[in-house]
């Protein structure tokens, strides 16, 4: 795009290096791959779509790809927008209506967040029509800054280690769900959606609060992001780098049965001489 500035195009190229590099590392995309592109209308999903399509064009092999927005009927949802957007691209697309909004409105009591519910009503009716296309592959916009707040939610809030991985198979088995936006971070797609000028559609339709929990977790990282620049880089490539035995999971690795290896030469080491 030769209407870029010299940062501009360095930011292009760093998401379109970035999601490459993702995508191989996890084998996310194989030839003759149909990719349901699941697209909300916000920040995230735009760049993921604009960095597949270019990835499509560049990539030595061959596969589908299509846009799928779930219409949740939230009181003034601009129907009109996606549409008009993918048409111009020329980019395959379905619009899946569900009412979820009056379920979601009918199961949480007022003033409670209903991000997490809403949430599972739509991942539910995307893997289904995921099935129903053929669509060997569904896409998610998640990114690097997602993936390590989910892995702080989890930690603080659930007791466990997990986060959000890159590449996902459903419990049935019948959806694979990849995040090819892995390696890249918020900061970075935010100035490319502005950019761009996507015609991004507010997550706040339903007049729900955010989640406070996420909310908190995403200010304290941001604030070590201040602090110590590269901390959150440091923190995604330790969930790259699992060491079982120097964690306390015994179903992970086998505490109950180490013992001395009784094959190995003893030192003999005269520790007062070092």
């Amino acid at each position: 795009m030769s209407h870029l500035s010299v940062n501009q195009n360095k930011l292009q190229k760093r998401l379109r290096r970035l999601t490459a590099e993702a995508v191989t590392d996890y084998n996310m995309i194989e030839d003759g791959d149909k990719v349901m592109v699941c697209l909300s209308g916000g920040k995230d999903s735009y760049t993921l779509l604009d960095v597949l399509l270019h990835l499509q064009k560049v990539a030595p092999i061959k596969f589908e790809l299509v846009a799928v927005n779930m219409d949740q009927k939230q009181p003034g949802f601009p129907e009109e927008v996606l549409p008009a957007y993918l048409e111009k691209l020329g980019v395959a697309y379905h619009i899946l209506e569900r009412d979820t909004y009056s379920i979601v409105k009918e199961k949480v009591p007022e003033g409670k967040t209903t991000c997490s519910l809403c949430s599972r009503l739509r991942r539910g009716n995307l893997y289904t029509f995921a099935d129903e296309i053929g669509a060997t592959k569904m896409a998610l916009g998640h990114h690097r800054d997602d993936i390590i707040e989910t892995f702080f939610l989890n930690m603080f809030y659930g007791g466990n280690l997990k986060a959000m991985p890159p590449k996902l198979r459903s419990d049935d088995g019948r959806n694979v769900v990849i995040r090819p936006l892995a390696y890249c971070n918020e900061n970075d797609i935010a100035a490319y959606a502005e950019l761009q000028g996507f015609p991004i559609i507010p997550c706040n339709l339903c007049g729900s609060q955010e989640n406070l929990q996420r909310k908190v977790v995403k200010e304290m990282l941001q604030g070590w992001e201040r602090a110590t620049p590269g901390r959150l880089d440091n923190v995604f490539r330790s969930l790259q780098h699992v060491q079982p035995s120097q964690l306390a999971d015994t179903k992970l690795f086998d505490f109950a049965s180490l013992s001395i290896d009784e094959s190995v030469a003893p030192r003999y080491l005269n520790v007062m001489n070092l």
